[in-house]
């Protein structure tokens, strides 16, 4: 973490735009009040300096929130709850609140969204994602407090990483298809965010090195049963041939196990279907549903523990910490 320095203030962007404080004040608050070349350059000035609004009253600008913020896709995710509930078993006992905000896989959302964290002076802040706009990480050197991305173990990282090899987990669980003799393997995919791609490589990888054909289903919808089996209806339309099927998360893999079992498709004597996250559902239907089954929660306490001794005063800790992942047989491979 770079040393806590001064935030730019409106007195920054009125000097270099040469204009006053008042016009700068006045442009942020409403816009239409200067001209479009005026509007222009005191924006320019903004993004430049990484200019953060401070909510907070001004004799608190300097002072600690005892408050981290929280970015994360999705509040209704099963997955980030869980990381949520592991994030707050370490900061509540410690005095910290969380200011949590979801950004709805959008860059440009999670742009106002971090925005809008750091303009209440939170102490440090905890990213789902390591893909963000070049504005959000000029608004986080600014800032210059702790920040630690999770999810991903791999990805090039601001400051600090807790998470899993998301490729390695899933040509793993492609690999299990592999060795239990299934040739004909789909990959369903939905959102695509960077996760979700780094997944559709490691499939790809094992498909390729095994001499497969890889089949690949994707779509930019969110994930739900629903979704599952209708990519399920799809794949034995188009590719009939169809074993196995491999899927960017549970909630995919039971959407299509439900719609085999609704088409008389044995699971897994006539497909094989694999998931990744391991939720509890997963593992009480039955055929137990094979998995990668991922640390969510020790994620997010992992990563709370690591700002919390930060915030502390620990000068050195890991750039990276992987938790790892496990592969569930389950019954459906």
């Amino acid at each position: 973490m770079a040393t806590k320095k001064k935030r730019p203030t409106l007195q920054d962007i009125a000097t270099r735009v040469g204009v006053t404080k008042m016009t700068v004040s006045r442009c942020l608050r409403d816009p239409s009040q200067v001209s479009e070349s005026l509007k222009d350059k005191i924006q320019q000035a903004v993004d430049e300096l990484g200019y953060i609004p401070n909510r907070a009253p001004d004799i608190l600008s300097n002072a600690k929130s005892n408050a981290i913020g929280v970015l994360v896709p999705s509040l209704t995710n099963q997955v980030f709850a869980e990381v949520i509930r592991g994030i707050e078993s370490v900061t509540s006992p410690a005095g910290y609140q969380t200011m949590i905000a979801h950004y709805s896989y959008s860059t440009e959302l999670e742009e106002q969204s971090i925005a809008s964290l750091l303009s209440y002076n939170v102490d440090a802040i905890i990213l789902s994602e390591n893909v963000h706009t070049d504005k959000a990480r000029k608004m986080l050197q600014t800032a210059a407090i702790p920040v630690v991305e999770i999810m991903d173990s791999v990805s090039p990282r601001i400051e600090q990483a807790v998470g899993f090899d998301n490729a390695s987990a899933s040509k793993a669980m492609t690999q299990a298809l592999i060795d239990n003799g299934r040739q004909h393997i789909a990959y369903f995919a939905a959102r695509l965010d960077e996760r979700t791609r780094q997944k559709l490589a490691g499939y790809q990888d094992a498909m390729t090195h095994a001499g497969l054909t890889p089949i690949r289903l994707l779509t930019e919808e969110a994930s739900s049963f629903t979704l599952g089996a209708k990519l399920l209806r799809q794949v034995m339309q188009e590719h009939p041939k169809v074993d196995g099927i491999v899927c960017t998360n549970d909630d995919l893999a039971i959407g299509a196990f439900y719609e085999c079992q609704r088409r008389g498709v044995e699971v897994p004597q006539h497909m094989a279907i694999a998931g990744f996250h391991g939720h509890d559902i997963s593992q009480v239907m039955k055929p137990r549903l094979a998995t990668v089954v991922t640390p969510r929660e020790a994620i997010g306490r992992v990563a709370a523990e690591q700002l919390i001794a930060r915030l502390q005063g620990q000068s050195e800790w890991q750039s990276c910490i992987d938790l790892g992942y496990r592969i569930e047989m389950g019954e459906s491979i």
